[in-house]
């Protein structure tokens, strides 16, 4: 059986995965990457990337259909073409997919097809996988050993996959996961969406804007229940004006695929009832990929099928990793790969930071747009603090009027005794855009009146910040 010798073996390729691995090529250590299936991980091809080619085929309907008219122009019929949409979504996954191979190319990593596995420390077994069908989920066991590595330090990049339930099941047909749901071929009349984290409002405004009839079911009292509860709130009014049924605090008891159509049995204020969809798509949430991969044979710690890691990446046991979505919350393409970075410059010797999770941000991009960071208000106060919060809406700014894109706001959370910034959160149409300033203000401890001194340019839609910090000293001239 043939060897070959390492500095780093990266298992996994998606954003984690490969950004560690072109990082490693780049400092000088001989690297390889060993994934079973496409460059880039679900991030790229299932997942962030060609999500959001589909939500800009949406957004794009959405506008013609129900803005293009108040802009001054006139459209006779603006209708969805399902099958070139689902098209161009895969093209740009494919696309972006041959791009990271063209850099480990160009930097050097040697990418190695199979599925990889600690054997002990120091070694890594390359399998065939079983199941070499695309799929988002890994497949239940390795095949057989094509050959053995040796390296230093391996790094496990191995994502995460959909969390199934017993009476939800996930048949592809009828019900279906994000997976089957992006490539669908047509568009339901009506459809349920289980779930209201990110991915699950996504895909409601997805359906919802392409004419499908869409009722979002939600267990928590609020939908994206990890944002600030005005955030939440927001959006759901948002939600409702484009027809969507948000349906929170209803526990589902039974999915059961029909044939024809999927019936729903859920309870919600204590009474049950039954409902019956062309589709159903479960989005219930994730969990890591860590079986077969020798991590128990090794001693690695795993918590919920949750690799344990410190700010380098650093399991329990010495020369082993992991980063990304394996190492637990929060699951975010930037946060694997910044954490891919932290780790890489800590095994060449180089003297950096500690990946630090509680600046990181967090993005939906369903419209209107949701982004945030840092604490929300009731967690800041959970926390101890005396809050000062400033909040301006987007109604009164000169860029948003002009744009047509009034709804939304940005609420800020300070320390009342410092002023430091301790939370964002902004919801607009671009609201991803805008988060950047607060995520930077946040890392260098930013205060109400640095953020309200700055000079923000007219006009633009980052005033709204300027603002809102402006509200918090009460200092604000537009309101």
């Amino acid at each position: 059986m043939p060897e070959q010798n390492f500095d780093v073996c990266v298992i996994g390729a998606g954003p984690g995965g490969y950004v560690a691995a072109i990082r490693a090529a780049q400092l000088g250590l001989k690297t390889c990457c060993v994934e079973d299936k496409h460059l880039g991980g679900i991030c790229l091809n299932w997942g962030c990337i060609p999500t959001k080619a589909l939500l800009k085929s949406a957004g794009t309907l959405h506008e013609i259909q129900h803005k293009a008219k108040s802009l001054g122009i006139n459209v006779e019929k603006a209708t969805p073409d399902i099958a070139a949409i689902v098209k161009r979504s895969r093209g740009v996954a494919e696309g972006l997919n041959k791009g990271i191979a063209f850099l480990f190319k160009k930097h050097g990593v040697t990418h190695i097809h199979g599925r990889g596995r600690i054997a002990a420390k120091g070694k890594v077994e390359v399998t065939e996988a079983n199941n070499p069908a695309e799929k988002p989920d890994r497949p239940n066991a390795p095949g057989k050993v094509l050959e053995t590595l040796n390296v230093k330090h391996i790094i496990v990049a191995t994502g995460a996959r959909p969390r199934r339930f017993p009476n939800m099941p996930v048949d592809g047909k009828r019900v279906l996961g994000h997976h089957e749901a992006m490539v669908l071929g047509e568009i339901p009349k009506t459809i349920a969406v289980i779930g209201a984290g990110a991915i699950g409002v996504e895909f409601s405004y997805y359906f919802a804007a392409l004419g499908a009839k869409v009722s979002l079911f939600e267990l928590m009292d609020r939908i994206v229940p990890i944002e600030d509860e005005d955030s939440s709130a927001e959006l759901a009014k948002a939600f409702k004006k484009q027809g969507i049924e948000v349906l929170a605090s209803t526990k589902i008891e039974k999915l059961e695929n029909t044939g024809k159509s999927v019936k729903i049995s859920y309870t919600r204020k204590e009474e049950t009832k039954t409902a019956e969809f062309d589709y159903a798509m479960v989005a219930v949430g994730i969990q890591g990929n860590v079986e077969d991969l020798g991590l128990e044979k090794v001693g690695v710690t795993v918590d919920r099928s949750y690799i344990k890691n410190d700010g380098y990446g650093r399991t329990n046991i010495e020369g082993i990793y992991a980063i990304g979505d394996v190492a637990g919350p929060p699951s975010l393409a930037h946060k694997a790969s910044h954490e891919a970075l932290a780790c890489i410059e800590k095994i060449a010797g180089h003297d950096v930071p500690a990946f630090d999770k509680s600046v990181m941000p967090g993005c939906t991009y369903s419209q209107p747009q949701i982004a945030s960071v840092g604490l929300t208000e009731k967690a800041a106060k959970e926390k101890g603090h005396d809050v000062k919060i400033g909040k301006f809406q987007f109604r009164p700014l000169g860029k948003a009027i002009a744009m047509g894109e009034t709804d939304g706001f940005v609420k800020l959370v300070f320390d009342a005794k410092y002023g430091q910034l301790l939370g964002g959160h902004i919801v607009h149409a671009e609201a991803t855009e805008l988060i950047s300033e607060l995520v930077l203000g946040l890392d260098v401890e930013v205060t109400m009146k640095t953020l309200m001194r700055a000079v923000h340019p007219h006009p633009t839609l980052s005033e709204a910040i300027m603002e809102a910090a402006a509200v918090a000293a009460g200092e604000c001239v537009h309101l």
